[in-house]
């Protein structure tokens, strides 16, 4: 098992202490990992890959809330429909439809995040603002959009970071409806992101050290 235990205890007291949700984000991690947190308490993980969650929730207790962080392709929400517990990265109109088809399928109600586009990197996804707007004129009866989502540049500069965070932070405070969550700032920027307004941050590396 490689959990830091010492770093999670810290990490998880200073976010309980703000009221910011800890995700610990488990891909690429073994289940016994997985069970090295869940016994001091952690009961909300997330993934980034479809077949790895699926094959994760029919092995891990049945008490664990399921994250899916990654990017999520439409003709895939069906494999996680009936468990997911929040889906972070709805970054298209589209990919929230198929949400929607699904939950209607099975009679559930999906909790989803809209992921916005703030970082200055090409290789992120997300949504801008006129098409946030777009979606939230529309109604859905089995897709639950409960906030928002972002993602800050790769970058050692952390005022380029914070000024991202600012900026989903306003978009957060224009549109969301209370309560609602922001879900933003990972191991290298949660801090800045929770000073910023965040109240869920993904933290992997931290946790379980990097990935290989």
């Amino acid at each position: 098992m490689s959990i830091n235990k010492e770093a999670y205890l810290q990490i998880k007291a200073d976010c309980d202490a703000k009221g910011v949700t800890l995700i610990a984000v488990s891909k690429m991690k073994p289940n016994e990992d997985i069970m090295g947190l869940y016994q001091l308490g952690q009961r909300d993980f997330g993934e980034n890959y479809v077949q790895e969650l699926m094959a994760k929730y029919e092995a891990l207790p049945k008490d664990i809330r399921w994250h899916f962080i990654g990017h999520l392709q439409s003709n895939k929400v069906k494999y996680i429909a009936r468990f997911v517990y929040l889906i972070h990265g709805v970054d298209s109109e589209k990919l929230l439809t198929a949400i929607d088809k699904e939950g209607k399928k099975i009679g559930r109600m999906i909790d989803c995040l809209l992921q916005m586009f703030i970082a200055k990197e090409a290789t992120k996804f997300g949504m801008d603002e006129a098409s946030l707007v777009a979606v939230q004129m529309k109604k859905y009866t089995n897709a639950q959009v409960c906030g928002l989502m972002g993602m800050g540049s790769f970058s050692d500069d952390d005022s380029v970071v914070r000024e991202e965070f600012k900026v989903l932070k306003t978009l957060f405070v224009k549109y969301a409806s209370a309560p609602a969550l922001l879900s933003m700032g990972m191991s290298g920027d949660y801090k800045i992101a929770i000073e910023e307004g965040s109240n869920m941050v993904r933290i992997g590396s931290l946790l379980f050290g990097a990935r290989n």
